[in-house]
């Protein structure tokens, strides 16, 4: 996969920043004076109980909310607030903690749409589907093949994806957001709901991934077995707060971490 246009950041450099980040919905705060970093080739995980912060800030990251203090810094770039087509633009891709498909298409159409922002065409031209459009759709059709044959997912491929089971499903989705050559590939649960055996083929495609392309992963996983296997390193949140960060043996420790996993106050 190729990089998206913008400053080439090394493998182990800080690829994203979060600086002392704070949102607050009325007089809840979401998340409370947040800072931690992401480096280039890593996965990373953010970890804490339910209510944690942790989707709220996965959406600070990609524009979906726009914090009301604090700074991010994305390859060098600095900003307060940005939309979430500038984030899929600027090399940042999603999967959701609700599988969030086009569920009447079929499982290569949803993966096609992860394209869009690579179809440089107009409408017009797309429309007729001849010349350079016809051209540019088949360069772009190829590319979802292979990220269908990387995923194991060619004998679905014509499927309507309401009628996949949920694992696969979060399979496909996985795959639309390969599909626009992340940079970053933020994942909210990617194993929630799954049985074992899926949770273990959806931990070998984000290693491979990470791999593979030289992805980086931030992962949000209540599953500790999997954060512990999958990760270089934990951010933990508790009621807004950053509690821990470190590499997953050093977290895993934390008593701070223990208290709120447990509910039990020392």
């Amino acid at each position: 996969m190729r990089s998206p246009s913008g400053p080439e950041i090394a493998a182990g450099e800080v690829l994203l920043s979060v600086e002392d980040v704070s949102l607050a919905f009325g007089g809840v705060k979401a998340v409370s004076g947040i800072s931690f970093d992401i480096r280039k080739g890593e996965i990373r995980a953010i970890i804490g109980p339910n209510g944690a912060g942790k989707t709220s800030m996965l959406n600070i990251i990609n524009g979906f909310y726009h914090p009301q203090q604090g700074r991010i810094t994305f390859k060098g770039e600095t900003r307060s607030k940005m939309r979430p087509h500038d984030a899929a633009r600027g090399g940042i891709a999603r999967t959701f903690q609700n599988v969030a498909l086009f569920r009447g298409m079929t499982a290569l159409d949803n993966i096609m749409a992860g394209r869009t922002l690579k179809m440089k065409r107009n409408l017009f031209w797309q429309v007729l589907r001849v010349g350079p459009a016809l051209a540019e759709e088949v360069e772009n059709r190829h590319k979802v093949e292979e990220i269908i044959d990387f995923l194991k997912i060619q004998d679905i491929r014509r499927v309507p994806v309401a009628r996949l089971p949920y694992g696969l499903q979060k399979r496909v989705e996985l795959g639309r957001a390969l599909a626009m050559e992340p940079e970053l590939l933020l994942l909210d649960e990617p194993m929630a709901g799954m049985n074992l055996e899926e949770k273990e083929d959806m931990s070998r495609f984000v290693l491979d991934v990470n791999d593979h392309f030289g992805t980086t992963v931030a992962l949000i996983e209540h599953d500790m077995g999997v954060v512990m296997d999958l990760s270089d390193r934990v951010v933990v949140l508790d009621h807004g707060i950053k509690i821990a960060d470190g590499t997953p043996d050093e977290v895993k420790t934390n008593q701070a971490v223990i208290d709120a996993y447990l509910g039990v106050a020392h």
